[in-house]
């Protein structure tokens, strides 16, 4: 069972159910890796809105959306056509399409992030009306509830809250819309929507249209379908937090297959400052952005050919 989290409660000392939801996020984030959570900053309606944009993007003729490809940037920001990204080597190319921008960095860009791929610079498409101002939007609103939350987490299982907070000043967060079609006729046993993996950063907060089709791995084997209405958000880890905390946090595998209908899906893939050293304690220290970057390069299919 995944639990269920009111994210007020938590991130309220003063709440009569503050205990009751650190207990419970702990639990979540330290066994199954995945929660859901409620109550939050976000509405539905906001939600709804952002949704209904990206699929008028994605609903955009492919020459439309090409002017926008990342295939051509040597980043992943912009459209990702299907078949832009294998996130398992044992599968074939995900047959979702996708369109990312990354972080919004301040006026006084910090010294040392020129020319990182985790800070490219942006694509803003023209249509539809709007879009782009969306996306902005949400971007700050996303990420600052993001790191709330993070540190509502890291409380709850013991670790530094204040330490977290000081690690994400311009961190390299990544907004996403996932564009599931109706699962192809010609789809195989390779073919998904995303194929299993674990995510690769810190905190993921996804917003979903609603509709059913992710599963997380149980840890003794098997599948639990994952589903969360607009307002709503799925929470889970990636394999830098689960390293960070010495694997207290757990980074757990899943996936889309897809079923006979589209599907739209909104994560936010929160991550620290590129230079943040992400070892556990007492480990030989690792930057944040290499390890970013060197799992880019590695998902990326236009990203994997230039490397």
């Amino acid at each position: 069972m995944i639990p269920r989290i009111d994210a007020a409660a938590l991130l309220d000392p003063t709440h009569e159910r503050h205990e009751e939801m650190r207990a419970r996020v702990a639990d979540a984030a330290t066994s199954i890796g995945f929660m859901t959570v409620h109550n939050t900053p976000i509405s539905e309606e906001w939600v709804r809105d952002l949704i209904e944009r990206y699929r008028a993007f994605f609903h955009l003729p492919a020459a439309e959306k090409a002017q926008y490809d990342m295939a051509k940037t040597g980043s992943n920001r912009g459209w990702g056509a299907p078949g832009s990204e294998q996130v398992d080597p044992n599968a074939n190319p995900d047959y979702k399409q996708v369109f990312d921008i990354g972080s919004i960095l301040p006026d006084a860009t910090p010294e040392g992030t020129k020319g990182l791929l985790c800070y490219a610079p942006n694509i803003w498409p023209d249509a539809p009306e709007g879009f782009a101002d969306a996306l902005r939007n949400y971007y700050y609103a996303s990420t600052g509830f993001a790191l709330g939350l993070l540190c509502g987490i890291a409380d709850a299982i013991g670790s530094d809250a204040d330490y977290f907070r000081t690690q994400f000043s311009y961190p390299m967060s990544l907004l996403r819309g996932n564009f599931y079609p109706e699962r192809p006729a010609w789809a195989g046993e390779k073919d998904f929507g995303i194929a299993t993996h674990t995510d690769y950063g810190c905190l993921i907060l996804l917003a979903t249209d609603g509709s059913p089709g992710l599963e997380v791995r149980k840890r003794g084997g098997g599948w639990i379908p994952v589903s969360a209405s607009p307002g709503e958000f799925v929470i889970n880890f990636g394999e830098m937090l689960e390293f960070w905390t010495g694997g207290k946090v757990k980074a757990t595998p899943h996936r889309v297959v897809g079923t006979n209908a589209e599907r739209i899906s909104i994560p936010l893939f929160f991550n620290p400052n590129y230079d943040a050293n992400v070892a556990p304690e007492g480990k030989e220290p690792i930057s944040a952005g290499d390890h970013l970057e060197q799992r880019y390069k590695e998902t990326y299919v236009h990203l994997q050919k230039a490397s």
